[in-house]
């Protein structure tokens, strides 16, 4: 079992090698591949949760896992908002949606909203110093920040489904947690 995380993170980030060698940009290409695979596994999360399940939560002091997916999407506007230099949109979404249909609609628009903060990053603008939760960052470390927020919850989802029985996206065999490259 203590094989699995390593092979996972091999899984994951191999191919990134590959796109670093000849690249101008080996830091915002490898964050931005990283952001691509915790992307896809989290909207393979949410569509595959059924309808039913979008209400549990293991007790009252935690999320449900319809929060969850609502809270991931409120804090891709929130990390990408500040990368983009632009005014978060706090759509409140955990607040506001519940149904699986409107949370994973609302899920794929942050994703969007964020593509085009990971699109824009290069190693040139990654150093340029931004405020995160009163602190000065550099933009590339938000970006950092809102992928180990992702793969964060990633764990409370996979909990959740495997308590409903549901095969979490990364252990079902053939998943490829790396989208596939644009040609």
């Amino acid at each position: 079992m203590r094989a699995l995380p390593s092979a996972l993170i091999i899984c994951l980030f191999a191919p990134t090698v590959a796109l670093a060698q000849d690249n101008p940009n080996p830091l915002s290409t490898f964050n931005r591949t990283a952001y691509g695979a915790a992307k896809n596994i989290l909207l393979h999360c949410a569509e595959k949760m059924p309808e039913e399940n979008y209400s549990f939560k293991t007790n009252d002091a935690v999320r449900s896992n319809g929060q969850i997916v609502g809270h991931l999407t409120d804090a891709q506007y929130m990390f990408c908002s500040i990368e983009l230099g632009e005014k978060n949109p706090d759509l409140k979404i955990e607040q506001t949606k519940s149904s699986k249909a409107d949370l994973v609609a609302a899920l794929k628009g942050a994703f969007a909203y964020c593509d085009k903060a990971y699109e824009s990053m290069t190693d040139a603008s990654a150093p340029q110093m931004v405020k995160l939760f009163g602190n000065d960052i550099p933009k590339l470390g938000v970006l950092t920040a809102n992928n180990m927020h992702d793969l964060e919850h990633y764990g409370n989802l996979v909990t959740y489904m495997r308590l409903k029985n549901v095969v979490p996206p990364t252990s079902e065999p053939g998943f490829q947690p790396m989208p596939q490259p644009r040609k």
